[in-house]
């Protein structure tokens, strides 16, 4: 855990993610990236010298109708004494029983974002943590680029003035696969995703498109991320 929370440290510091006072809604899928950023920043509290809160939120999609089981989320944030929220919606049932969507996920994530949007304003948040990795930034510039024909990706940090939130991503420079292997260091209780259509993404095939590349070009992901922090596109560049 503490090569994690050097990532985070840093993320945090170059990006100037966080300030004294924050309250910080921390988005909490379920899964590993999201698991290992909400105990990430309950530790940092201890020793990173801001004075910030944070209150763990999930939104449940209600896969198929049935609520989701973050009964072992709920005794992990009792565990390290964080506030946890979980909050029902009708985003699968929309998604997938009346707009019945071909490409659910774009329809899914943007529901989703607006969800998380309200949940952290009505908490009382003025920022909201979400887990996006290193990967995650690499494999969004290139959807980006080869779906949409746009050079261009998500931000590190972004204030929404319509909803007066900032949206934070504190993992942006942590590598999944070393957030993997902190989760299951750690056996931080991952939550399955019942969603129909995953491991059946555009994301998943970029994904395998980055690993292919990584095979005859090393450092490939990291050059990649390189170019956006040099380019200083969509905020990636800092002078610290």
């Amino acid at each position: 855990m503490q090569k994690m929370l050097g990532y985070l440290r840093r993320a945090i510091q170059e990006y100037d993610m966080i300030s004294d006072g924050d309250h910080i809604a921390v988005g909490v899928s379920g899964g590993k990236d999201s698991l290992v950023m909400l105990i990430g920043l309950r530790l940092l509290q201890r020793f990173i010298g801001i004075d910030y809160k944070i209150t763990a939120l999930s939104l449940d999609p209600m896969f198929n109708g049935e609520p989701t089981d973050y009964s072992e989320i709920s005794a992990l944030c009792k565990e390290y004494d964080i506030d946890y929220k979980i909050i029902q919606t009708h985003i699968a049932e929309i998604v997938f029983d009346i707009r019945k969507e071909p490409n659910p996920c774009s329809l899914c994530a943007r529901m989703r974002r607006g969800a998380l949007h309200d949940a952290a304003k009505e908490l009382g948040c003025n920022k909201l943590a979400l887990g996006h990795n290193h990967d995650d930034v690499v494999e969004t510039f290139f959807m980006n680029l080869f779906n949409e024909g746009r050079i261009d990706c998500f931000s590190p940090v972004s204030y929404l003035s319509r909803k007066d939130i900032t949206v934070i991503r504190p993992l942006v420079l942590a590598p999944e696969n070393i957030i993997a292997k902190t989760a299951r260091k750690k056996n931080f209780p991952v939550v399955k995703s019942a969603c129909p259509a995953d491991g059946h993404t555009n994301r998943e095939t970029m994904k395998q498109f980055i690993i292919d590349m990584e095979k005859t070009n090393k450092g490939f992901s990291d050059k990649i991320f390189g170019a956006l922090q040099r380019g200083n596109i969509s905020g990636w560049g800092t002078e610290k």
